[in-house]
């Protein structure tokens, strides 16, 4: 049985969280051939405040950045 945890900082929306899930499922069961109903999966949101990167916490890192700065961890813009 696979078991998959995701951390991601921040928060995503129950339909992004639901895509995500429905993605990894369909990539086990493509690429491993894994019964799709033995596949678990577990989402953890951290909180900016408690996930460091580059030697800050996101939630500072973010507050100090201009609109023209991309974050390495947000979504791409489509």
């Amino acid at each position: 049985m696979p078991f998959v945890s995701i951390r991601i900082s921040g928060s995503a929306t129950k339909d992004q969280k639901s895509g995500i899930v429905a993605d990894v499922t369909q990539s086990l069961v493509q690429r491993l051939g894994k019964n799709p109903a033995a596949v678990q999966i577990v989402i953890e949101e951290v909180s900016t405040e408690n996930y460091g990167a580059g030697g800050q916490l996101l939630v500072d890192r973010d507050a100090a950045k201009t609109p023209a700065q991309e974050d390495a961890h947000a979504e791409p813009s489509r």
